[in-house]
């Protein structure tokens, strides 16, 4: 595929996908403790769950969830900017962070959640409004009772590599309260 209907292609799922989220917003706990983190990640992709407030605010979208991968979708922009003139460093680990920490969940049952431990990027590139869309993909490296491990990659439309990463997640049980 010509890079140019890659990048149509990208910009047409990100656009079926926003039309079909529920607006912004926390999930109820009892919901999260009682989903698989694939029937939640699921949810939000059907509008059933509202996707997270970050999420809306940095642009970021859902594309693609499946046991052990997933694929975010964002187009940094003017608003996304450091000081310095290009996208700031805290866009792309925000979109690494999302998918690799949702690779995970898709990997953990019902009454498990996790949160990062650690988070490892490195920049290769730097991004701009003119960069067009990019895709976070995450693939799980290794879950395990307490720990997850999942790997991510930001590229664009023509196979450009950004940014990738490693994460460290803490996997707990999701209390009632």
């Amino acid at each position: 595929m010509e890079p140019q209907d890659k990048r149509q292609q990208w910009l047409d799922e990100a656009a079926a996908m926003r039309a079909g989220l529920a607006a912004p917003g926390v999930a109820d706990r009892a919901i999260l403790r009682s989903s698989s983190g694939m029937e939640f990640l699921q949810g939000i992709g059907s509008g059933a769950l509202p996707p997270a407030p970050i999420a809306d605010l940095m642009g970021i979208l859902p594309i693609s969830v499946e046991p052990g991968r997933t694929v975010f979708q964002g187009t940094p922009a003017l608003a996304h900017y450091n000081p310095s003139g290009v996208v700031h460093g805290g866009y792309a680990a925000t979109m690494l962070d999302t998918a690799l920490g949702c690779a995970i969940h898709t990997m953990l049952p019902a009454g498990k959640g996790y949160t990062t431990l650690e988070l490892k990027v490195n920049y290769l590139r730097a991004m701009t409004d003119k960069t067009g869309p990019v895709r976070a993909e995450a693939t799980v490296v290794s879950v395990g009772g307490q720990v997850g491990v999942a790997e991510a990659r930001i590229t664009d439309a023509n196979g450009k590599l950004y940014a990738f990463a490693t994460t460290t997640c803490l996997v707990f049980d999701i209390s009632a309260a």
